[in-house]
């Protein structure tokens, strides 16, 4: 697409994609774009067969540079947070594919991603401080319980330009790839993902996040961990793997290397 337009969202088999499509204004997000992506998540959580969520912008320098700023006085209400909430919770993993440098709330547009795959030479600036403004609940919980106050504290307190290598070493970043490699790195999570079991996955997600935020009861994990033992989709997979191992020179002799789905 030539010229800047709303996000788009492409469903392709069992993998959708959310595209920040403003190149020219650095995928800034306008006051009319949080509603529009809520019905995009809320079209990916409808759809069971999907397995994987990928969230990225048009263009080669920026991924996202967070709200229009020229709104942020005027027309910055809960929508934005709300949308995040809505991006970080639904059931599927979710995977943000970040094509250049995030500003602002694109940085917590990226956060609210399970995994984070950033090109080498993107860059991370969070001028909120600069602003005078304390930054909304949601996204202050969503960087401390994923890269703890140290790095939290640095991100926000000193509004500080930070680079690939450092993002990747703070864990902002899941991995760091050279941009040819982007679209080959997508394509290996979503064929992991595609070869584990969907509601375990779902599950462990909510699991997982739930420990983060401290609302998580191990009577609730020992349950959904006992009702995976007796799901049948289990049982057959621990059936393939016990009919006999497949050899393969990356995979351990013990796990068989078969696609199970």
């Amino acid at each position: 697409m030539s010229a800047d337009v709303a996000p788009t969202l492409d469903i392709e088999g069992d993998t959708a994609t959310i595209t920040l499509r403003r190149p020219s204004q650095h995928n800034r997000i306008d006051p009319d774009d949080p509603p529009l992506i809520c019905r995009y998540i809320d079209q990916v959580r409808a759809q069971v067969s999907l397995r994987l969520l990928v969230l990225t912008g048009e263009g080669g320098k920026t991924f996202c540079s967070g709200y229009t700023l020229g709104r942020i006085g005027t027309h910055l209400d809960r929508s934005f947070e709300d949308m995040l909430d809505m991006l970080e919770a639904i059931e599927l993993p979710t995977l943000c594919l970040m094509n250049g440098s995030a500003y602002g709330g694109g940085t917590d547009l990226a956060m609210a991603c399970d995994f984070r795959i950033g090109v080498r030479g993107c860059r991370l600036f969070m001028p909120a401080a600069r602003f005078g403004l304390h930054y909304y609940p949601g996204g202050l919980r969503r960087f401390v319980t994923r890269l703890g106050p140290t790095a939290t504290k640095k991100i926000f307190l000193t509004a500080a330009t930070m680079v690939d290598e450092e993002l990747l070493r703070i864990g902002f970043l899941t991995e760091l790839v050279d941009r040819p490699d982007l679209p080959a790195t997508m394509a290996r999570y979503r064929e992991d993902i595609r070869r584990c079991e969907p509601d375990a996955v779902r599950s462990m997600k909510h699991h997982i996040d739930s420990i983060a935020a401290g609302t998580w009861s191990e009577e609730g994990g020992r349950a959904a961990y006992q009702a995976s033992l007796r799901s049948p989709e289990t049982l057959r997979r621990l059936a393939l793997l016990n009919a006999g191992p497949v050899s393969s020179p990356s995979a351990p002799t013990t796990c068989s290397s078969r696609t199970l789905s």
